[in-house]
């Protein structure tokens, strides 16, 4: 579900001028072409509720050889992420206002990820929400399918009990072989989001899972 949270007049400024540039408009896609949103033909990765987006730009500014899709519900991080690809200058980023869900399921081919990351995704922690969540079975199998083979899909939480929970669900799905948390295929450094500065002043401890996809 698409989400509006608080606008400021800045964020609304840079979504009006720079969205045309950066933006694509999940209305005009019926399959998702990467050739058609991205300058150059490099690997692709998908980044599932970039936020603030610094974590995505920090990613795209460690890779110029591999292109970032930024999938975001709430327009007010997006027009954060637009001004400052502009003031970047960075070429390899494009982003979207969509649920992710929905629109991996209905507009994505097979086999066109190399990589998908999904950090700090709200945890939902009151029992009767855990059908909110997002890292469930049927949203593990969807990736599955429009990620490579060798793929990599890298979860992130500082919510202990969330953590435990995408655990089981991604062992539901055999296709997930998890990875040494020291690994790192995909060479690139995660760097520290809003959410898990917050978590840590809280005293939380942050997880992080990887796992190789085996089709």
């Amino acid at each position: 579900m698409i989400r509006e949270g608080r606008f400021t007049d800045g964020q609304k400024k840079a979504f009006a001028k720079l969205w045309p540039k950066y933006g694509i408009d999940a209305q005009q896609i019926d399959i998702f072409d990467a050739n058609k949103h991205f300058d150059k033909p490099q690997p692709l990765l998908l980044d599932i509720g970039f936020g603030s987006g610094d974590s995505l730009l920090s990613l795209a500014q460690q890779r110029p050889d591999i292109n970032f899709l930024g999938l975001e519900v709430y327009r007010p991080g997006i027009g954060a992420v637009l001004r400052k690809i502009e003031q970047h200058e960075i070429s390899n980023v494009s982003v979207m206002n969509v649920d992710a869900m929905q629109f991996i399921k209905a507009h994505l081919p097979a086999d066109l990820f190399a990589g998908v990351m999904v950090w700090f995704p709200d945890p939902w922690p009151k029992t009767r929400h855990h059908k909110r969540r997002l890292v469930q079975e049927t949203f593990l199998i969807e990736l599955s399918r429009v990620m490579q083979d060798q793929a990599i899909l890298h979860l992130a939480s500082d919510w202990q009990p969330y953590v435990k929970f995408m655990i089981a669900r991604v062992e539901k799905v055999q296709s997930f072989t998890r990875l040494d948390t020291h690994v790192n295929p995909l060479n690139l450094t995660r760097p520290p989001t809003r959410f898990e500065q917050r978590g840590l002043r809280k005293g939380h401890i942050v997880s992080d899972l990887i796992y190789r996809l085996n089709k």
